[in-house]
This record gives C-alpha cells, sequence and structure tokens, in this order.
C-alpha cells in the first residue's frame, strides 16, 4: 500500500499539491521572472504576470492557456471519485463541516474547488505561479501590490475587492489553520490601496520565497465571514470565491461541488480548460474495501489505487474484461518526498536516537515488498525522495563548506556516505538486522526483565502503532511481530477518522504511518515538518517534535539560497543530518499512479510533471 497522492491512507497534510492546487504551498522565489544578481540595483518595478524562482517562466506575459490543458475541452457531465489528497482539516472518510480554514471539524476534500486565489501554480513547472483573481502584481522590495480582476465574483455575486483581501489574510494570520497562521507571520501588512489594487508587504527578515506562497491561499469574502465566526465548524454553505459551489451532500456520505453558472473563472488564461465538469462528487466510505466495491459497480467513476496487492490481483472483473474500465498507469515525477512510521519524541522512551535506530531495524522492508507489494514499490530512505534535494554518496565540497561548522553537534557520520535503510535478505527473519537492534536497544539503556525491556527508570518500552484504515493491519502486524522478536511489546491501534485526526494534532502517540511530499523548490513551508517553531504548536506536521538547531540553520539556508544550486547544495546537506537523527522508520514508494477510470472520459494529451488534475483537466466525452 502506497499513500494516496505521495500521503498514505492513515495521514493528511497541508501541502495543497493536490488537483486543484489553488493553496499550493509551493516555495516560490518573488524576484524577478530572470534570476538576478543581488548586487545590481533593481530595475524599475512593472506589473508582472508570473512569479518565478529561478529562470523565466515557461507562459509568456500573452499566453491564452497551460500546455497540459485541452483549452475546448467540452463542459457538462459529472464525475464520481474518492479523495487521492487531502489537506488542512479535510478528512477522507467522513465530514462534519464546510469550513476548510480552520483546525477544528473535518472538511471534504476537494472543498478548495470552492476557492480561488491571488495567483495558482503551473503543473509544468517546478517553481511558478499565475495570476487568477490578480491580473497583475508589482513587486517593490518586500511589497507586491496585486492588481485585482473586475469580473472576479463571490457566489453571492458580490465582487471580490481589495478589502476582501485584507480580510482574508488577517483573519487566517490571527484564526486560521495552524499551518497558514505559521506561513503568515512573515505579513507584516495589506494596504488597501485602492477598491481593486491591495498591496500584501513582508517583513524585512522574510525569505523572498514566501509571497507566492501567500498569494496562492484561498481569499475570504469579509461579508460573509464578517457574520459566520469563521472559527465554527458548520455545514452551512459559505460563500465561496472559486468556479464550483457546494450542491447536494449528506454528512459523512457524499458531497456534490456545482459548477457556478457565473464561473468568473472561464476565461482566465490560468484557468482555460480546467473546470470543465459540472458536478465533482465526492462520496466517502470509511475504508477502501469498501469504495473499491462501489467502483466495480459504477456508484464510482474514478479512482486511483494506492493497494499494490488490489492492483496486482483483483482489477479483473467483467467491466474491465468488457473494456468499459479502463487500467492505467501515469508517470509521477514529483518529489516523491517521506513515508513512514513516524516515532514521536515528545515521548520520553523515544528520546535516544539509539532506540529509534533499532525500530528501523525491526523493519523488514525487502520481505513486506516480496510478499504483500508483489515486488511494486521502492525504499524510500529521504524526506526529498525522488528529486535532486536528496543526498546521495559521499558530500561533496560545497556540502561540507556547510556541514564543517555544526562538526561535533552531529554524528561523525554526516561526513561520510549518506545514511541508507538497512537491507535485509526477504526472509522476515534476518538475524543480522535483529542482532543490531538488540545492540542498539541495549546501548540506549534497555535491558530485559523477563516480560520486555525496561529502562533504568523502570519504564517499559511498549510501543502503540496508531491507525484509522483497516487496510493498515496487513503491514502493520508484521512489523509488530519483528518488535516483539525484539522484546518489544507493540500494540495495534485502530481508532476512528476524526479520532485518529484529534490524536495527531494533541501528538498523542508513539508511532504513526504519514507521507509528506514537498514542492520542487522548497520554502518556508518547511519549517512546518521539522523545525524547532512547530516542534510542539498542535496541528503541525512536525510529528516526530523535531527540534534541532543544526536543522534550523540547515532549513534556514536552504530557504534562502540564491540560486537553484545553492538551494540543492543546502538541502542534500540537511538531508544527511536528517536521516541519521532517526526520526522515522522509512516505508516505500513508487514512481507511478495506478489509476482505473470507466471509459466515459477525455484526457488531455499531455499530462504535467507535477500533478495529475483529473477532477479539473478532465472532462465527459458526453457532455
Amino acid at each position: 500500500m502506497s499513500g494516496p497522492n505521495r500521503r498514505t491512507p492513515t495521514r493528511r497534510t497541508v501541502l495543497a499539491m493536490s488537483g486543484a492546487a489553488a493553496f499550493a504551498a509551493c516555495s516560490l522565489r518573488s524576484a524577478a521572472a530572470t534570476t538576478l544578481d543581488r548586487s545590481e540595483a533593481p530595475a524599475a518595478a512593472k506589473p508582472r504576470h508570473a512569479l518565478t524562482v529561478f529562470g523565466e517562466p515557461r507562459h509568456a506575459e500573452d499566453f491564452q492557456h497551460f500546455d497540459y490543458v485541452n483549452p475546448n475541452a467540452p463542459k457538462g457531465g459529472s464525475i464520481k471519485l474518492t479523495p487521492s489528497s487531502w489537506m488542512t482539516n479535510q478528512n477522507p472518510t467522513t465530514f462534519n463541516t464546510f469550513n476548510m480554514m480552520i483546525l477544528r471539524g473535518d472538511s471534504p476534500p476537494f472543498m478548495e474547488l470552492t476557492d480561488a486565489s491571488l495567483m495558482v501554480r503551473g503543473f509544468d513547472e517546478p517553481d511558478a505561479v499565475y495570476g487568477l483573481i490578480a491580473k497583475t502584481v508589482t513587486v517593490d522590495g518586500k511589497a507586491y501590490t496585486f492588481d485585482l480582476r473586475p469580473e472576479a465574483t463571490f457566489t453571492d455575486g458580490s465582487p471580490i475587492t481589495a478589502d476582501d483581501v485584507a480580510f482574508t489574510f488577517d483573519t487566517l494570520k490571527a484564526d486560521g489553520h495552524p499551518i497558514w497562521r505559521a506561513l503568515l507571520r512573515g505579513l507584516e501588512e495589506v494596504r488597501i490601496d485602492d477598491e481593486r489594487t491591495a498591496t500584501l508587504i513582508f517583513g524585512a527578515d522574510t525569505s523572498d520565497r514566501l509571497p507566492p506562497i501567500v498569494s496562492a491561499l484561498p481569499i475570504l469574502s469579509k461579508a460573509y465571514w464578517t457574520d459566520n465566526p469563521i472559527t465554527e465548524a458548520t455545514l452551512k454553505v459559505p460563500v465561496t470565491s472559486g468556479a464550483y459551489t457546494v450542491g447536494d451532500f449528506r454528512a459523512g456520505r457524499f458531497v456534490s461541488f456545482r459548477r457556478r453558472a457565473d464561473d468568473w473563472t472561464a476565461n482566465v488564461p490560468s484557468r482555460v480548460g480546467h473546470f470543465n465538469f459540472d458536478e465533482v462528487r465526492v462520496d466517502f466510505f470509511r475504508e477502501r474495501i469498501a469504495s473499491f466495491e462501489a467502483f466495480k459497480k459504477g456508484d464510482l467513476r474514478y479512482r486511483e489505487e494506492f493497494t499494490s496487492r488490489i492492483w496486482a490481483t483483483e482489477y479483473n472483473f467483467p467491466s474491465i474484461n468488457e473494456g468499459k474500465v479502463v487500467r492505467r498507469e501515469f508517470p509521477d515525477e514529483r518529489p516523491a518526498g517521506a513515508q513512514g512510521l513516524f516515532i514521536n519524541m515528545r515521548r520520553k522512551k523515544f528520546a535516544d536516537p539509539r532506540t529509534r535506530e533499532a525500530l528501523g531495524y525491526a523493519f523488514d522492508f525487502e520481505w513486506m515488498n516480496a510478499n504483500l507489494f508483489y515486488g511494486a514499490y521502492e525504499r524510500t530512505s529521504s524526506m526529498f525522495m525522488n528529486s535532486d534535494l536528496m543526498a546521495t554518496g559521499e558530500p561533496t565540497a560545497a556540502e561540507l563548506e556547510l556541514l564543517e561548522p555544526f562538526r561535533g553537534q552531529v554524528p561523525d557520520a554526516v561526513f561520510g556516505p549518506v545514511w541508507q535503510p538497512p537491507v535485509s535478505d526477504g526472509s522476515g527473519r534476518h538475524r543480522p538486522s535483529l542482532q543490531r537492534a538488540n545492540q542498539l536497544l541495549k546501548e540506549a539503556g534497555w535491558r530485559r526483565d523477563g516480560s520486555g525491556l525496561v529502562n533504568d527508570d523502570g519504564e517499559r518500552l511498549t510501543i502503540e502503532l496508531l491507525y484509522f484504515q483497516p487496510t493498515s493491519e496487513r503491514i502493520l502486524q508484521p512489523y509488530s511481530t519483528w518488535l516483539s522478536r525484539l522484546n518489544v511489546e507493540a500494540n495495534l491501534r485502530l481508532v476512528e477518522s476524526a479520532q485518529y485526526q484529534s490524536r495527531l494534532n494533541a501528538f498523542d502517540f508513539d508511532l504513526t504511518t504519514s507521507r509528506f511530499a514537498f514542492a520542487p523548490t522548497p520554502g518556508e513551508e518547511v519549517r512546518e515538518y521539522w523545525s524547532s517553531v512547530s516542534a510542539n504548536v498542535q496541528g503541525t506536521r512536525n510529528l516526530a517534535g523535531i527540534a534541532d538547531p543544526v536543522i534550523d540553520a540547515l532549513t534556514e539556508t536552504m530557504i534562502g539560497a540564491s540560486s537553484r544550486e545553492e538551494m540543492v547544495t543546502a538541502a542534500n546537506a540537511l538531508d544527511r543530518v536528517m536521516r541519521l537523527g532517526f526520526y522515522w522508520v522509512p516505508e516505500w514508494f513508487n514512481r507511478t499512479h495506478r489509476v482505473a477510470y470507466w471509459d466515459e472520459f477525455g484526457i488531455p494529451d499531455k499530462k504535467p510533471r507535477y500533478e495529475l488534475p483529473v477532477a479539473t483537466t478532465w472532462w465527459a466525452k458526453e457532455a
């Protein structure tokens, strides 16, 4: 089993790298489209249609549409599916609110279809955003002035104004989801220049990658959210800014997103060829076997498959054989990130890195891949898997220059070949791995007392493996068996999805599976995953509780890099240090999207490199 769209079924993340991605936490440099020598005097500020990190945007100022869409796709029809990814407080198995802006409650995935942002990502580029609500942006130092489109409206027909922009960022900064609050710390002021012009002013010490991240957050209706406190979780359908609005729904069962008759985005170049379905319907199931049966019957029309066993053995039902259902693999060229069992270091028993390393030696990936996954996966080893940010081999001279100041603060192994997970013989009883794990536990102060392992304080080494999808048991059960061979008592703990999310928000777990992935050019958002500032902020994604000044320093170097080469070097150095922290038990990834769909959809000729935007760029053949 691999995670939905870079996430396991047992975890959701905030990064909007999903189909709509209006809120994509992509790290972008909001300097000129061409890379500039920072010692040169800046050119006179002029309006821009796009912001990039490094180099020119692919699409020129007069572009009519992205080159991965069909600009003539017919409008109409519907698609019925289950979520492949989710963000903020979204839950793939149920929902009880339409407010996705806060930590409280469970909102439905694809709620982002109902919102629009100042700018949106181009998925055929690693680091570019283009205007949506904003027609252009003018950059003057830390001031970003957005010229709003007069045709942009909310679902109640009211225009989107600079007052709404200011209200949005003030509100999200004060009461929004913790991840958005963290991102907005560097936004000092939103100035209303006139009804159609708003200027965002960022702090002098903020990275020049933050403004484009902020520009991709949803814009809220001041009138609606003034009357309806944003801190409340409610099923009242909100006034929103995007191409869709909430239609029919039954809480916890299904929700229909209906394309607006007055969709103002239809002729905006960055949205031409998007939002072709009149209806995007999301159905909710407590576990994936039930959703698979619904797909086979035709109650669902599209499915991305994350269970290798089902993909290998069960896509042989009549509709497949009759050609009514298409089974297809698309290449997944995005950074794969990190999937694994994250270890909560806030628990004293996991404080010693040798204990955490031992837990990794107990995990027999080779056995799982051969016996459970039909050889479908590769082992994960890095937070930056499948990207140039991932460290390889010996450190380069440039990496050593960054690492040398921390010699003595990091393990000596950082300065040698990059750490890799142990490789077993695939037997499920690999003695060298178990022997090494036993030695590490002994060095960490654990000793046998006849019924398990205890330390000098009398604390017993027990582990609760927390999950909410029953399909996870086929993975966690073998792992618990291997842990028992080390005299570690491991218990599987299945909880319903809302309780699971609540426990993760409060860091109330020992080990749990998650998958994190980042944009090709990371920025401020990564602090929420491994920096000291997020280690004890409930609701952030720093599951392991990482709070290391060396990691903090290298992260800031990566974020503040002035060229892609410098950024990659800093990320490689950072990766070497994080791997040797043993914050997680690495699992696996694959390089494809495995999808099946009823043969009723049109698909663009070209798939963008960094996404598979089904709900937003496919269309109904019989529209």
